[in-house]
């Protein structure tokens, strides 16, 4: 990074500025970037590891500018995709916005209903958002359609909160302006029992496992207890259509669109069914695995950092948390960044600049991290009395990314409202090859066409780990 960051925020967040670089260079007119599914409270973005309690403005950790300092903000309505679970919105409202003097009105939806109802609006004419919140692969739709104000301004105004020169550049979607200005980061890790610790395989490492190992591991676990106790978040809301599309696929083809129905996928499935029978035939009801590790029902399962954060914080000596596993490819994980744009056409354009101001103070940072699991993005350092969950999440995510066969792959980019229809595709192979018992290639190649529908509707480019495209992205 060029801008002076901590080390940890450094290594954490170098493969995926390089990857998103990498796209958007490929293809400089158009917006190259993560797409959006998240979980409305915590959902996707990547923590940086920090502690103590100073920045780079000279403010402790727990300061947020004086009502001295900012002019009465008004009335901001923020639509958003990010902390949509109603415990999140609630820890926002009331704990990390408790000191902004404005009257922030929070709208947390679903990707397709967040891209409906900004392109509506402007459509009408009659813009009620003030803020959009959203993951870095939300904004290309508004971005097409000129709805979103330059903030290169803004941008020089917070540079000396510390937020990277590249992860501004992520900002600007691969144009001169700058589109969003980055606010918080996730990823998604392992987490374990302690009690599972004594069936890991002989010689097997949790911070170094292989897919296998980890199979091998639910497999002695079953067998010792009588107990399914590996668990994935297969539920309604959760986020197991991740799991597959930045760390299975990846880590067993190198790609992921590219290489939907390959041989390799076939790989994939194969260990997916062969695992699934030392799983806990639960997992298709879970959604936030932090409920299941607390209540002993599950003691091994990957999720996002923020849904398994509860359990940790409640018992930080009862887990370990670890990287996502290794495959034949490398070790893939996905990584998320989230940022906060404003309308060219907003009604309190001035309110939601003081926002976004706020929002990146030291104590804003470190109460978003504290509070849900989304860490930041500039150079404040974390509360000294941080829990010791949170710098539990914070080492295992740092021992991800700068692993030496770390693969990054990127949430979609560009699907706009397509983001449920593309994710279907993926929940509704695992339903037939996984708990249908269908045959794997033939699974494949039928949704891998409802896939390049998908991709041919959206008018959506390949992003990393699949190599760029001039057009639509092509399954293959």
């Amino acid at each position: 990074m060029r801008t002076s960051r901590p080390r940890r925020a450094n290594i954490f967040y170098t493969f995926l500025v390089v990857f998103v670089l990498a796209l958007t260079a490929c293809d400089s007119g158009q917006p190259a970037a993560p797409a959006a599914t998240s979980t409305t409270g915590g959902t996707e973005a990547n923590p940086t590891a920090m502690s103590e309690a100073t920045s780079t403005t000279g403010m402790a950790a727990d300061e947020t500018p004086t009502t001295a300092a900012m002019a009465d903000p008004g009335e901001i309505v923020w639509l958003s995709t990010q902390l949509r679970p109603v415990e999140e919105g609630e820890k926002l409202r009331n704990v990390i916005l408790k000191d902004f003097k404005g009257k922030v009105e929070y709208l947390p939806e679903d990707t397709a209903p967040f891209v409906d109802r900004l392109l509506a609006e402007h459509k009408t004419g009659n813009l009620t958002i003030s803020l959009v919140g959203g993951l870095h692969g939300d904004f290309p739709p508004f971005i097409q359609e000129g709805i979103m104000a330059d903030l290169s301004n803004l941008a020089a105004k917070v540079k000396a909160t510390g937020i990277s020169d590249d992860f501004m550049e992520l900002g600007k979607m691969g144009t001169d302006k700058q589109y969003y200005i980055p606010w918080m980061q996730a990823t998604y890790i392992g987490a374990a029992n302690k009690e599972a610790l004594q069936y890991l395989p002989q010689g097997a490492d949790v911070n170094k496992l292989t897919y296998d190992q980890m199979k091998e591991w639910a497999s002695n676990i079953q067998k010792a207890t009588g107990e399914r106790k590996f668990g994935l978040p297969g539920g309604p809301k959760g986020l197991i259509h991740r799991i597959f599309q930045g760390y299975l696929y990846p880590a067993f083809t190198g790609r992921n669109i590219t290489a939907y129905a390959s041989p390799e996928a076939v790989q994939m499935w194969t260990y997916m069914k062969d695992l699934w029978q030392y799983t806990n035939p639960q997992s298709t009801t879970y959604e936030f695995m932090q409920e299941p590790l607390q209540s002993g029902e599950v003691w091994v399962t990957l999720d996002h950092v923020a849904r398994l954060k509860d359990a940790v914080a409640a018992r930080p000596d009862d887990f370990v948390l670890f990287p996502a596993p290794s495959g034949p490819k490398g070790l893939a994980y996905m990584p998320v960044l989230a940022g906060v744009g404003i309308p060219e056409k907003a009604p309190n354009r001035a309110g939601a600049e003081q926002l976004i101001e706020y929002l990146l103070t030291p104590g804003a940072q470190g109460a978003t991290a504290r509070e849900v699991a989304f860490f930041p993005v500039t150079s404040a350092k974390l509360p000294a009395d941080l829990p010791k969950g949170v710098s539990m999440i914070s080492d295992a995510v740092t021992a991800q990314t700068s692993a030496d066969n770390a693969l990054v792959s990127l949430l979609p980019v560009g699907l706009g409202a397509k983001g449920g229809e593309f994710n279907k595709v993926f929940l509704d192979t695992f339903q037939r090859i996984v708990i249908k018992g269908e045959d794997i290639q033939t699974a494949l190649n039928e949704e891998a066409a409802i896939l390049q529908t998908v991709m041919n509707d959206a008018k959506a480019k390949c992003w990393a780990p699949d190599p760029p495209s001039d057009g639509p992205c092509q399954v293959k």
